[in-house]
């Protein structure tokens, strides 16, 4: 029963744990808090340092290079700023240099964190048990910087036996408001009241927490695996405090994001028929007319087709134009009707997009070498502020094709929308939700385009 169920003033007492050996590899990490004290009591929470985990597991490494224990360890870079790297690492945690460590190690060595800290902890909870009789929690930890805040802290990376998350979401505050995305991170909070009294070089690396009983969970013990059963009783252990990658919203540093933008920039040819947010293209039309231009001049202009009457009525207007233009060709009628259907990426589009060119600001040489020059920088500045509309939209996970149909029926294209004769429409750029994951793309090695004098 907790304080506030009692009526009692809420507290607890947390002490760091004195007389602790250097830990060593094949240690038993529970024998030596039991030892260190044997006055452990049902509802406790111990809060252990990561490094001893490490040790006790032989996660020590010989290693001349760290950076290249900092590589194995990582499975994506977050963030990359000189030598400092914010990385994914094997346990899925987020967090500088992987959590490879080479600080209270021997020189030349280096400490990889715990393979798998939750299971370190459900053995060091196990192994109270099994030695003092007591049901306590245990939380393993490490420090970790934190973003948009200074300073480092200690959060819980491995948990057993502990309510690591308390989920307030359907209840009311003090005035009776609806509690609608309260979850408290109540093993990170422990974490760092016993980096209080730990602290980072005193050499005391496990803390006790009493008067917390209410986080500790029962252990439970069914009939097979007693380390199933365990997990089970545990939950998830801290893993459940990684944010997965769908509800993270700050998943890359910044240079990072605009990697994997222009990575995810892929054509897109099949639509669902989930609608698009006008917000998210007017961001991206915010991108695009952020692109080099010659004569401090504007030559982007976007037209967006929101409703479906006109974007019908466009393509329905290029179309029979496109078919005008086959049969003048010779094209038989059905290598038409093959032809046309395979335009229909514009039509299977919940919106759509004309960018056009405008010259605005241009000048006139009155020679044509220059003329064409002049019009030439016009074109590649407007293609670029459409290559930043189409990296846009994929930074907010919209699929896009940018198809040429319009630049071949400009003048259908400007009657249809009513367009000043100035604008040259790009052609047309389908906007949608992707309906099946793209193909892989196949490999390109950007030194195959390079020169270098």
């Amino acid at each position: 029963m907790s304080a506030a169920e009692t009526g009692a003033v809420p507290s607890f007492r947390v002490w760091a744990l004195p007389g602790l050996p250097e830990v060593r590899a094949g240690d038993d990490i529970a024998k030596l808090i039991a030892t260190a004290e044997p006055g452990l009591a049902d509802g406790d929470v111990l809060l252990v340092t990561s490094k001893i985990v490490s040790k006790a597991e032989g996660r020590i490494l010989e290693a001349t290079d760290r950076e290249a224990a900092i590589d194995a360890e990582t499975v994506r870079v977050v963030a990359r700023r000189g030598t400092l790297r914010i990385v994914e690492n094997r346990q899925g945690l987020v967090m500088a240099a992987a959590g490879v460590d080479a600080s209270n190690t021997p020189a030349g060595t280096v400490l990889l964190l715990p393979e798998d800290p939750d299971r370190s902890a459900r053995a060091i909870r196990d192994g109270l048990r099994d030695t003092l009789g007591v049901e306590v929690g245990v939380v393993v930890t490490d420090t970790f910087g934190r973003p948009w805040r200074a300073g480092l802290t200690d959060v819980a990376i491995g948990a057993a036996g502990v309510r690591v998350l308390d989920d307030l979401r359907g209840g009311t505050d003090a005035y009776g408001n609806p509690l609608n995305a309260t979850v408290v991170a109540t093993a990170d909070e422990l974490a760092a009241a016993g980096d209080l009294v730990k602290g980072k070089a005193a050499g005391l690396p496990v803390a006790v927490v009493r008067g917390l009983a209410h986080v500790v969970t029962a252990h439970v013990v069914t009939a097979g695996d007693a380390a199933a059963a365990s997990a089970s009783a545990d939950e998830a252990g801290a893993r459940a405090l990684v944010r997965g990658a769908a509800d993270d919203m700050f998943r890359l540093g910044t240079s990072e994001a605009v990697r994997e933008a222009v990575t995810l920039r892929r054509t897109v040819r099949e639509f669902t028929d989930d609608p698009v947010d006008p917000g998210a293209v007017r961001r991206a039309v915010a991108a695009a007319v952020t692109a080099p231009a010659p004569h401090h001049t504007t030559p982007w202009r976007f037209v967006l087709l929101e409703s479906e009457e006109s974007r019908t009525r466009l393509l329905d207007a290029m179309r029979d134009a496109w078919i005008a233009d086959l049969r003048r060709d010779g094209k038989s009628e059905e290598s038409i009707a093959k032809r046309v259907r395979r335009g229909d990426v514009l039509r299977s589009a919940p919106y759509l997009a004309v960018p056009c060119l405008v010259m605005d600001g241009s000048h006139h040489y009155g020679d044509e070498r220059r003329d064409t020059a002049e019009r030439e920088m016009f074109v590649v500045a407007a293609g670029a502020g459409v290559q930043n509309f189409l990296v846009a939209l994929a930074g907010e996970r919209l699929g896009s094709a940018w198809v040429s149909s319009t630049m071949f029926c400009r003048s259908v294209v400007r009657e249809v929308l009513d367009l000043p004769d100035g604008w040259d429409p790009l052609g047309a750029v389908a906007i949608g939700r992707p309906a099946t994951a793209p193909r892989e793309r196949p490999a390109r090695d950007a030194e195959d385009f390079l020169t270098v004098r």
